[in-house]
């Protein structure tokens, strides 16, 4: 069923939900405890197989392909609920496979949509795992801490600020190197993992980030103009739009609110180019580096700090009763689980054993 050849041992379905047809990847015991894979953008639940073959005796592993990426039935995204058609379409899944509690695990984008899934659905979670994630706040336009917008309409983020031959370039399934801005190939091995490494199930994994559904209303989705720097602010459809921090912003507050807490697990690796305080996806990094003209300044548009905004928001979740834990996997970027999965499995395999 999968578009993407699995590993041996790797179960491919697709769960025909209330909501949509979802593409799931699974192994290990049906009765076993669930534990929910959620993958980043311009990737799929190809991304966590090996780990998924990992997990210690008693799991179950699940993981589906979120709405606009790989084999799931092509739906648009409404970015103007934030990610919560993602989260609505992960709890209906759980629910039509009858799981009455789970662990989530999310990296990257995936990362960022479990803050919106853990107020929405915190009582039926025993435990999370963020890895890389984006900052609760939203990626890009917002300058401090606790995610101030740098203007009222989030100019800077959402899906106008997407290089657009990158997307035109997985539309048409580009495998070439030929472009070393915008090929899907040079771009995955550049930032998804620290040069030099290069995965030994290349071709898969870039064939995983070539099933994202490209259009207005998919990747990156609409923008509309503005009159401040960069000139676009965010649209209604697509990923980009719904991460934006000007449709995800409130869900922070849900969060903080939840009950009960599930404890946390921040993992990430510390050459990460994709989501950090410089980032290199982000228009204040990017301007105050000169590659984007017409840059404001840090007083109005610094590199949004990325890691400081999630910090701060899981201290404020740690001081409400909940309970984090950071671990920096070293010289490894974006996708440790996949760069280094032993080491990545001697902090989450204990984990996951201690939240049963």
């Amino acid at each position: 069923m999968s578009s993407v050849p699995t590993l041996p041992g790797i179960k491919s379905q697709m769960v025909q939900t209330p909501r949509l047809r979802m593409h799931v990847l699974s192994c290990g015991p049906q009765d076993g405890e669930a534990v929910i894979f959620i993958h980043g953008n311009a990737s799929s639940s190809t991304f966590w197989e090996e780990i998924m073959l990992k997990l210690p005796a008693g799991f179950r592993a699940l993981a589906p392909d979120l709405r606009g990426y790989g084999d799931t039935e092509d739906l648009p995204i409404d970015a103007t609920r934030g990610l919560c058609d993602w989260a609505d379409d992960i709890i209906s899944l759980t629910q039509t496979l009858g799981i009455e509690r789970y662990h989530a695990v999310g990296h990257s984008l995936g990362g960022m949509l479990l803050f919106t899934l853990v107020g929405m659905d915190a009582g039926r979670i025993r435990s999370v795992t963020l890895v890389n994630p984006g900052s609760p706040f939203g990626f890009g336009g917002t300058k401090d801490e606790k995610g101030t917008p740098c203007y009222p309409d989030f100019a800077g983020s959402g899906g106008g600020v997407v290089n657009p031959e990158f997307a035109r370039r997985i539309s048409i399934g580009d495998r070439s190197e030929e472009d070393p801005q915008a090929s899907p190939r040079v771009v995955m091995n550049s930032f998804y993992w620290k040069p030099p490494f290069r995965p030994a199930r290349e071709e898969d994994l870039l064939s995983s980030l070539l099933t994202e559904k490209i259009g207005p209303e998919r990747y990156p989705g609409d923008s509309v103009p503005s009159e401040n720097w960069p000139n676009v602010a965010p649209g209604k459809f697509g990923p980009i739009n719904a991460s934006s921090p000007k449709y995800v912003g409130d869900s922070v507050d849900r969060f903080l609110a939840a009950a009960p807490k599930p404890p946390i697990l921040w993992v990430r690796g510390d050459s990460d180019q994709i989501v950090g305080d410089n980032s290199l996806f982000d228009l204040g990094t990017l301007g105050s580096l000169g590659f984007v003209p017409g840059w404001p300044g840090a007083d109005v548009f610094p590199p949004q700090p990325m890691l400081a905004q999630t910090r701060y928001v899981l201290e404020n979740y740690q001081a409400g009763g909940g309970w984090y834990r950071e671990v920096v996997i070293a010289d490894t970027g974006h996708t440790p689980y996949i760069e280094k999965p032993e080491e990545f499995m001697q902090v989450f395999g204990p984990f996951l054993e201690s939240n049963r």
